[in-house]
């Protein structure tokens, strides 16, 4: 019997059109959609389907992401697949809780929505930047970045694939002194704030104010928290830790590698692309892992599970 982890990439993984199948063949993935545009005061659908420059807005992108996961989600869930742990990379962490049982679906689209606007405002356009850092360990990029204020690591998103963040020009002299100490390549995202930097301190902070309205449940499963890579069961460290996944580093690598000490055989990607499938190949290749961004990817992930 396998031990599922479901999966849910973060911002960067939108496009048009993402769950599109979803809204109009399933009347759960409609559900999903439609209690989102009711709940925010615009329409999710076109949003997510139709030609906008609002999707790649982090205020937008955000609620649209967790949006589509959760109604795939929903959808496989209905199959009878049903998870043994869950991780989501940063704003994926929330799609996470749903499935965990910690936040039910309306609380987290509605907190995401906050927490894209939180974060879009509170770095002026062009003062923050964020690059990956290719091909070096992760010990030389913090030795590096150690001497160097108003710099972060941001992501470790799998070995050889790092990503920095903090104040632009602060950043792009990491990324020379991170090719010099041996970096294959340093590549500028193409991102509206320095995420995951201790320039968001405050914004984590406004969050956190946010977050006490919230209703937080007991993990019906364990869920695997992005700041510590550790799983949660406690229902008083889930609000702490989101404050602080804001201006935190995402320990993407470590959480997977602790899901795989836990017995995880096989992870399940909910959400648009494979990103995360992408990072699994780096962390274990031998390790099982499903897709699931088309509503055909439904059958063959039940298939492949036996469920």
């Amino acid at each position: 019997m396998s031990k599922i982890a479901y999966m849910f990439p973060g911002q960067g993984a939108q496009y048009i059109g993402m769950g599109k199948d979803f809204y109009e063949e399933t009347e759960t993935g409609r559900r999903v959609f439609d209690g989102a545009s009711q709940l925010l005061g615009f329409s999710m659908p076109e949003l997510c389907f139709q030609e906008n420059e609002k999707l790649n807005n982090t205020e937008y992108t955000q609620a649209a992401m967790v949006t589509a996961s959760i109604a795939m989600m929903k959808v496989l869930e209905e199959k009878g697949v049903r998870p043994d742990m869950a991780a989501g990379l940063s704003l994926g962490e929330y799609a996470a809780l749903v499935a965990a049982g910690v936040m039910d679906e309306r609380d987290a689209i509605a907190t995401v929505r906050q927490r894209g606007i939180l974060m879009e405002r509170a770095v002026p356009a062009g003062i923050g930047a964020m690059a990956a850092v290719l091909a070096l360990h992760a010990d030389k990029i913090e030795e590096v970045v150690a001497d160097i204020p108003e710099v972060w690591i941001a992501n470790y998103n799998c070995p050889g694939q790092i990503v920095i963040s903090g104040k632009k020009e602060a950043v792009e002299t990491a990324c020379e002194k991170l090719k010099e100490a041996g970096a294959k390549r340093t590549l500028f995202l193409n991102v509206s704030g320095p995420f995951h930097s201790g320039m968001l301190k405050e914004a984590g902070e406004k969050l956190g104010k946010v977050l006490e309205t919230v209703e937080i449940h007991s993990p019906k499963i364990p869920y695997v928290a992005n700041v510590t890579a550790e799983q949660v069961t406690d229902p008083s460290q889930v609000k702490p830790l989101l404050e602080r996944q804001v201006y935190s580093s995402v320990r993407w690598q470590q959480s997977v590698e602790n899901m795989l000490k836990a017995g995880i055989d096989t992870f399940i990607e909910i959400g648009p692309g494979k990103t995360l499938a992408g990072f699994m190949k780096k962390i274990d290749r031998t390790v099982n892992v499903l897709n699931i961004e088309k509503l055909e990817d439904i059958d063959k992930a039940v298939k492949a599970l036996e469920v």
